[in-house]
């Protein structure tokens, strides 16, 4: 797969995710592959659009100027790279993502953060809807434990593994970390050549 031409989204790699008040994730490698794909993106000069989560619920641990409202640790733009921040779970909605991908002229847009089943997921599902192709990273994801309604609870490995098969089916490529990162450095072997 070619990534010349794409962006990369890392949608609400925030710090609230790591408070007790959430729930168990299961993805211990979330951060180590995310991270693995901003320094790939950052060291051949692409465009990378950070997505951050600034909820307008009263008493989020997500809520601007709350701790948890920070980026965890080596995430964030930093030298220029653009923040698009949100309200709801999709990065298109009340956004400027869509003009900022235009302006771009970027078509492929590579996703991947924290949470699978939510925020992910509704961001890759709008922008498929809007025509973008959408590639998911998906050991580069996590999610939680939810209770399912009736006493019991759905693991977050279970979660992710269902919306990612979902969204496999219909609105994205999915790849892991290392398939991103080998296709990469083939297209940069190829090009040196």
């Amino acid at each position: 797969m070619d990534y010349a031409n794409s962006v990369l989204l890392p949608v609400d790699m925030q710090q609230a995710f790591d408070l007790p008040s959430w729930p168990r994730r299961w993805n211990g490698a979330v951060d180590a592959n995310g991270l693995a794909l901003i320094e790939a993106w950052r060291s051949r000069g692409l465009p990378i659009i950070h997505v951050r989560h600034d909820s307008v619920t009263p008493g989020s641990t997500l809520a601007p100027g709350q701790p948890g409202n920070a980026f965890r640790p080596g995430f964030g733009p930093k030298g220029g790279e653009a923040l698009v921040t949100k309200g709801v779970n999709s990065a298109f909605i009340g956004t400027d993502l869509d003009l900022r991908l235009k302006r771009l002229g970027v078509r492929k847009v590579v996703v991947f953060g924290i949470t699978t089943d939510m925020c992910v997921s509704t961001t890759v599902r709008t922008g498929a809807n809007l025509g973008y192709e959408m590639v998911l990273v998906e050991d580069a994801c996590d999610c939680f434990d939810l209770p399912d309604g009736t006493g019991g609870v759905v693991p977050a490995r279970e979660s992710h593994r269902a919306h990612v098969a979902t969204l496999r089916y219909e609105f994205a490529q999915v790849a892991t970390t290392g398939d991103v990162l080998a296709a990469l450095a083939a297209a940069g072997e190829a090009t040196a050549a």
